[in-house]
């Protein structure tokens, strides 16, 4: 290589075979990128100016206290604790133009995360507030359909963690391609219930009852610390009722929750404690106070007392029926609380308020579990499945409240309802409006029986005595004597011609089947009296046996026994084999249905010489009594039940219609 020097000399340099090879590596490199640059056209990035930056959010700060290194230009979270007054501020960086996916994402400070459709137990202490986060991403998945919208102006656009910011241009609102993007509305399902309350320091003093706990929802994702020093026009307050609160709402940002417990130390001492439940589906708590209750009181002893629920089904199939039969576990649980026991105030709206403090809880785990007991029947109206509970260990001459419960397994509600028919969505439970029931005295002269052989659907008190023997040796005693009773008249049908043609026949309507159906029903009504204490004053219940002591060897006063006539009907039981061999002292009978005999009559042969007294006739009184208006109890049939005015629908349809007759043939009583 030749190189000029400024006087006109030339001089030659020649190359190292390093230097050469390096040479035609840097002469190939340029001739290829003119080669690509003449067969591509690649676009090259074109700045321009951008917008400034919207402002940063602010942190929700509830009060004027401020730490003195506190920056407005670092965003903050906090939570406040209302017995402090103050806030616990945790930073958290927001880079202009980096996603926080990038520098990293953490839960808030004070912010628990909820699990949908689980509950979540937490204790909490008076004057503070729990505080919760529920990220709509979990439901999202679950959403097979939902209502799309097109987020414009005024919208705000969620992080990846469930964070909002809004863009802002001097302070009027822009819209950018971001939050144009699709988003899909979820509803959300929010339930509380209050498990334990503080307790009263100065009980026989104190009158009132702890105050509720109060739930708040933030209106939007902006607003992270719901409570009461915050804004109420962002949060929607709702306090508990019963220890019990449901709230829905739809929206597309991530939900904050919180759960305040209000100042009540000088009253009252300990802690609430509470559980929380979201979902999107239904709620998880539920209560139902329909007037209408699912739970039927049926009757009651000095110590026990049997309830019932409707129908489990309206299919009358064998394979239906079996099926609900066999249902293990059964579908209700029951709780029962002592009336006026105030333990349970503030919390009878609550399933795990209940279960703690109730004092008898059917559920695993509850308090006396044990003295309930729950099994499958088709006694009663329809002979349908229905689901029964027997207590026991009750106070005697005693109010209670039961009430009734049910768990829901993805949203299969198994009751009144048919199966396949549903409720609120998803697993949860539901409670039902209470029924009150009362045990009788301490005379100890009334028994419940139930499961008989033969007269299969009585299950009420009978007359007893405790020197006697137990509820089965009971039952036997009354259900033989109607069975043996009941071969005499299969014998006397057996002599009528029941399988003749319609033209032969007795009726034209009712045949051999309906006359033995309808002798029966009569037969364990009348054979087999229904019991009360002689102390209840209902003016349509039959005092009897007033002459002989209780078991207990009490007797009546002179006074009393002047009140009443010395007549055979309260001086001795209906059936005299009670008087003589049960012995149960001075007690009132709840009179059979006077239209068991109508039905008796109707439904068989005239030959067999069947008739009925007229009310006000001889034979009526004190052996029949008259239905009842608007379903209340007031004469005993078999199925019977001490159904409320609002449920008239138990009554048979076939029993609801009485029939007057000519008396025929004898009079029975």
């Amino acid at each position: 290589m030749n190189f000029c020097q400024p006087r006109g000399y030339c001089c030659a340099m020649h190359l190292s075979p390093l230097q050469s090879r390096l040479a035609a590596s840097v002469v190939a490199s340029c001739l290829l990128l003119l080669l690509y640059l003449s067969l591509f056209s690649p676009h090259f990035a074109v700045a321009h100016g951008l917008e400034p930056p919207p402002p940063l959010r602010r942190p929700i700060l509830f009060d004027d206290d401020f730490d003195d290194d506190f920056s407005p230009n670092i965003p903050a979270r906090g939570l406040f604790d209302t017995r402090t007054r103050r806030t616990t501020t945790t930073y958290e960086p927001e880079f202009l133009g980096f996603d926080r996916s990038i520098i990293g994402r953490r839960q808030d400070g004070g912010l628990l995360k909820l699990e949908t459709t689980k509950p979540t137990p937490m204790d909490l202490e008076e004057g503070s507030t729990a505080r919760f986060w529920f990220p709509l991403s979990v439901l999202a998945g679950r959403e097979s359909e939902g209502r799309l919208e097109l987020r414009g102006e005024g919208d705000y656009d969620d992080d990846d963690d469930g964070h909002s910011s809004q863009q802002e241009d001097g302070g009027n609102e822009t819209t950018t391609g971001a939050s144009l993007a699709k988003r899909q509305q979820q509803t959300v399902y929010i339930s509380v219930n209050t498990c334990k309350q503080p307790t009263a320091i100065e009980p026989d003093k104190t009158t009132m009852e702890p105050p509720q706990l109060t739930l708040f929802v933030s209106k939007s994702a902006e607003y992270q610390a719901p409570g009461p020093l915050a804004d109420m026009s962002t949060q929607e307050m709702l306090p508990l009722e019963e220890g019990a609160v449901n709230f829905r709402f739809t929206g597309a940002e991530d939900v904050y929750i919180g759960v305040h417990a209000p100042n009540v130390s000088d009253v009252f001492e300990g802690k609430y404690n509470f559980e929380i439940a979201v979902s999107g589906e239904g709620f998880y708590f539920t209560y139902n106070d329909e007037d209408d209750a699912d739970l039927i009181w049926v009757d009651s002893d000095s110590q026990g007392a049997l309830l019932i629920t409707h129908n489990l089904t309206t299919d009358a199939s064998p394979v239906a029926q079996e099926k609900i039969m066999s249902m293990d576990p059964y579908p209700y649980v029951l709780f029962a609380h002592n009336k006026t026991d105030k333990g349970l105030n503030g919390l009878r709206h609550s399933w795990c308020g209940l279960k703690l403090n109730a004092m008898i809880a059917g559920v695993a785990g509850g308090r006396d579990a044990s003295k309930v007991r729950t099994s499958m029947t088709t006694r009663g109206m329809g002979n349908l499945p229905k689901q029964q509970f027997f207590f026991n260990g009750l106070s005697a001459d005693t109010n209670y409240t039961a009430f009734l419960g049910r768990e829901r397994k993805g949203g299969l509600l198994v009751g009144k309802r048919q199966e396949g028919e549903g409720g609120e969505g998803g697993d949860g439970v539901e409670l039902f409006k209470p029924v009150d029931f009362t045990t009788k005295s301490d005379h100890g002269n009334c028994a419940l029986i139930t499961d008989l052989e033969f007269c299969n659907e009585v299950a009420y008190s009978v007359p007893s005595n405790p020197s006697f023997g137990n509820s089965t040796q009971l039952a036997k005693f009354y259900d033989d004597h109607a069975a043996k009773l009941y071969v005499n008249f299969n014998l006397t049908l057996q002599q009528i011609q029941c399988e003749a043609g319609p033209t032969q026949r007795y009726s034209l309507v009712r045949n051999c089947t309906d006359c033995a159906k309808a002798y029966k029903n009569w037969l364990c009504s009348v054979t087999i009296p229904r019991c009360e204490d002689f102390g209840n004053t209902a003016k349509w219940l039959q005092a009897r046996a007033i002459s002989q002591p209780f078991p207990d060897g009490e007797r009546l006063s002179e006074d009393e026994l002047t009140k009443m006539p010395n007549t055979t009907r309260f001086n001795s039981s209906r059936n005299t084999r009670i008087d003589e061999e049960i012995r149960p002292g001075p007690y009132k009978e709840l009179l059979p249905c006077e239209d068991l005999c109508y039905d008796l009559v109707r439904s068989c042969p005239a030959s067999m010489g069947f008739g009925c007294p007229q009310p006000g006739g001889v034979g009526f009184e004190g052996n029949y009594g008259p239905r009842g208006k608007g379903g209340e109890l007031v004469c005993n049939f078999q199925g019977s039940a001490h159904v409320p005015s609002s449920s008239v629908r138990l009554l048979p349809v076939g029993w609801g219609v009485m029939m007057v007759v000519v008396v025929v043939g004898m009079v029975m009583v």
